[in-house]
């Protein structure tokens, strides 16, 4: 009986022992970035993949990144529900929300607000192409960059790349968006209310549309620079390091 039971632990251990060592040695799940890495490493070591093929798959690692961003600012509540992105009153006419709540107009105050960030959702649809179409003009010298770069270079490279560009793209979305949306009349009359206030020693009458598309702009960089960082989950000293066996051959 002793024998048995013994018999039962040893084998009990042992399943246990060679349970865990196949756990310790299961590969763990690679990132997007991870698995270009991996091949750039195989480059290193005398592997056949190519630097055109390297920067495609960079390529596809950020059109995952930009694609998700996009969605995220472009879906209802995509920017007016983000606490980061949300667009409020601009910083001329604060005073005058302020000033519109204590006189029992905050409804109305909020409502602009909506239609303002309703606005910026519609114009990040047209985000999207743009983004991709920079991916397309992007040299096997700017995946380098990229790759080397901080946690944030894709998402310089396409604010260098692409800001012109979304801006004209945005501008009549949003003007056409806030008008539709009666943001434009609100914003009108708020303007209208407190300056006829006793308080309202200077009249106030800011560039609505291009504050809007400036910060719904300002706000899909900064879900692509989110969806960006969750790519890069590798030490920053683990792609030099490879870079420097990759390129150092040529």
């Amino acid at each position: 009986m002793k024998k048995t039971v013994m018999l039962g632990l040893v084998m009990t251990v042992t399943a246990g022992a060679a349970m865990a060592q196949a756990d310790s040695t299961q590969p763990k799940k690679k990132t997007v970035f991870g698995q270009i890495l991996e091949k750039v490493g195989g480059v290193a070591t005398g592997g056949s993949l190519s630097n055109d093929e390297i920067a495609s798959g960079l390529k596809e690692a950020l059109r995952i990144g930009i694609s998700k961003g996009s969605d995220q600012a472009s879906a209802t509540d995509g920017y007016f529900k983000n606490a980061l992105i949300k667009i409020l009153m601009p910083p001329e006419a604060q005073k005058v929300e302020s000033a519109l709540r204590k006189v029992g107009l905050g409804k109305q105050v909020d409502q602009f607000i909506l239609s303002l960030n309703r606005s910026a959702e519609d114009a990040a649809k047209k985000a999207k192409p743009i983004f991709l179409n920079a991916l397309t003009s992007m040299t096997i010298q700017d995946a380098v960059g990229i790759l080397k770069g901080e946690k944030n270079a894709a998402t310089q490279y396409l604010k260098r790349t692409t800001s012109d560009q979304l801006m004209t793209a945005f501008t009549p979305v949003i003007d056409s968006t806030l008008k539709k949306n009666n943001a434009t009349r609100y914003y009108g009359d708020l303007v209208k209310t407190y300056n006829k206030l006793p308080i309202a020693t200077q009249k106030v009458d800011p560039d609505l549309t291009r504050y809007a598309a400036t910060k719904a702009v300002d706000g899909i960089f900064v879900l692509v620079e989110q969806e960006e960082k969750r790519i890069r989950e590798n030490p920053a000293a683990r792609v030099n390091d490879l870079l420097k066996k990759v390129f150092s051959q040529q």
